[in-house]
């Protein structure tokens, strides 16, 4: 199940259900002012547009080239396409030199991951990307959602259904809190303060300073 193909496929339609950000990555931002900041997993733009009312320069990357053309259209339509500018990329590879940026977001896009050494991948690519004491927000859906009735952390797959009526299966790892945060244990980044809010596990990580 691969996530550019899906994504591409509902984009238009997903990106008209995200019109907000989330209230968790509004607060992370509170206080913050930088030069470049990145948003991994941009989606249709939602959180870049967040990011670049706190950073001279934003960059969101996503697998999925669709979502780009919605972000793009998105910042022209909100007029902070002059702060920001939008590259197709993985998330377990990204297309961005050694300590670039130094605040980020990397929302609701890791629990599209499998398998876990890919998860923990891209984990070490926001390390490595950020400048040394940079601060990133990552989060994954929990098995603490509601619609859950899971201790342990699964793979299952969660139907998007388009106007018409077909449904399109997105791949999830649904995280249990201790996993998620093993995770970030395991990756080279430095875990400031894990929390489990509105069924997400969020996790406040820096990259190591020099």
């Amino acid at each position: 199940m691969d996530p550019q193909s899906t994504y591409d496929r509902i984009a238009a339609h997903f990106s008209k259900t995200r019109e907000y950000a989330w209230p968790e990555v509004e607060s992370f931002l509170t206080d913050r002012s930088v030069g470049r900041a990145l948003d991994v997993g941009c989606g249709n733009g939602r959180h870049t547009e967040s990011l670049s009312g706190h950073a001279t320069r934003v960059v969101g990357v996503d697998v999925s080239r669709e979502l780009l053309r919605e972000a793009r259209k998105r910042s022209v339509e909100r007029g902070y396409d002059d702060r920001a500018s939008f590259v197709h990329g993985d998330a377990a590879r990204l297309p961005f030199a050694d300590d670039v940026v130094e605040l980020a977001v990397y929302v609701a896009t890791i629990h599209h991951l499998s398998p876990r050494e890919r998860r923990v991948r891209s984990l070490n690519e926001l390390a490595r990307v950020l400048r040394p004491g940079g601060v990133a927000l990552v989060s994954a859906w929990s098995t603490a959602h509601d619609r859950f009735d899971r201790e342990s952390g699964f793979d299952t797959t969660v139907d998007w259904t388009l106007p018409g009526g077909d449904t399109v299966p997105r791949y999830y790892h649904i995280y249990a809190p201790e996993e998620f945060a093993a995770d970030i244990a395991e990756s080279e980044l430095e875990s400031v303060d894990i929390d489990v809010s509105s069924g997400n596990c969020y996790g406040v990580v820096r990259a190591p300073s020099a």
